[in-house]
C-alpha cells in the first residue's frame, strides 16, 4: 500500500539507548514500509507501510529529546526503508532538525536500495523530490538488500556481506562512493 505525504509515515519502534545500529550509544528510529522484502529479513512486518503508529510532530520532538542526552551519539534510522519515497518525505524534517541541533552527533541511515545505484542518481529508484537534502544530512549510509546467503555476524553494523559502510559526505563530494572508516573496528 503506497502512502502519500510525511504525515503517513508511520514507525514502529525506537530504541533510546541502540549500541547495535551505528558507532557509540544511540537513539534509533524503526520506520514502516519497505518493497525489498529480503528473505531472512529481522523484521518482516516493517514491510507493511501501514505497521506500528503514525509518525507525528510529537515523534519527531521525542527523538530531538532524546538526541540532547550527551551519552548519545547520533541518530539512526532504519526501517522497513527509510528511503522509501514516503518514508524519505517523513523523515527530512527530523534529519534536518537533528543536524541542527546537534550538528556534533551524527546520523546513520540503513537503506536496502544502494547508494551509487538507487539513491543518489536523480534516475534511481529510489530517488525524489528531497533526496539531495536528505543526503546533505546523513554522515553514514549502510546500503544494500540484505542477502540470507551473504549473512555474517562477524560484519560490524551489517548483516551480510554484500553491505556497505558509506561515508555520504565524502562520496558526495568526490563523485564516487567512499567507504566510512570506522573509529573503533571491532
Amino acid at each position: 500500500m503506497m502512502r502519500t505525504g510525511a504525515s503517513d509515515m508511520n514507525y514502529c519502534n525506537i530504541k533510546n539507548n541502540d549500541v547495535a545500529d551505528g558507532e557509540g550509544v544511540r537513539v534509533t528510529l524503526f520506520v514502516s514500509g519497505c518493497t525489498h522484502h529480503c528473505k531472512g529479513c529481522f523484521q518482516p512486518e516493517t514491510w507493511d507501510f501501514g505497521y506500528g503508529v503514525p509518525y507525528t510532530a510529537q515523534t519527531e520532538d521525542l527523538l530531538i529529546n532524546r538526541l540532547a542526552a550527551p551519552h548519545i551519539s547520533g541518530l539512526t534510522v532504519l526501517g522497513g526503508e527509510p528511503f522509501e519515497p514516503d518514508n524519505q518525505r517523513g523523515i527530512i524534517s527530523t534529519l534536518a532538525r537533528a543536524k541542527k541541533a546537534f550538528p556534533d552527533k551524527n546520523i546513520w541511515v540503513y537503506s536496502g536500495y544502494t547508494f551509487d545505484r538507487d539513491i543518489a542518481p536523480e534516475n534511481g529508484a529510489a530517488h525524489c523530490e528531497v533526496t539531495d537534502e536528505l543526503l546533505s544530512y546523513i554522515d553514514v549510509l549502510v546500503d544494500g538488500e540484505f542477502i540470507l546467503e551473504q549473512k555474517s555476524l562477524l560484519l560490524p553494523f551489517r548483516g551480510s556481506g554484500n553491505q556497505r559502510l558509506i561515508d555520504v559526505r565524502k562520496s558526495l563530494d568526490v563523485g564516487r562512493v567512499e567507504e566510512y572508516k570506522l573509529k573503533n573496528p571491532r
